[in-house]
């Protein structure tokens, strides 16, 4: 037989945790959310040495350096798979 009081007791306990439960989903959110300039700082980094590689790779290119273009265009291309 369930009692009153115990009925209470087990509502404030769900309450509390689902309390509990909003504030860190809420609060984690904001704190990834804070992110997005480190990592849009992040692409930006990569693009640019990128395109100084593909600089320096079809320069190599033109005055014949085959085998230094590759390399460059290919170091550039990887920056994007890491």
């Amino acid at each position: 037989m369930i009692t009153g009081r115990t009925w209470v007791s087990k509502e404030r306990k769900i309450m509390k945790n689902v309390i509990a439960m909003l504030i860190v989903v809420l609060f984690t959110g904001s704190a990834f959310a804070g992110s997005c300039p480190m990592l849009a700082g992040k692409v930006e980094t990569k693009i640019e040495e990128a395109k100084k590689l593909q600089k320096a790779g079809m320069d190599a290119h033109s005055s014949g350096d085959h085998a230094k273009s590759e390399e460059l265009l290919n170091k550039a291309l990887s920056l994007f798979k890491s």
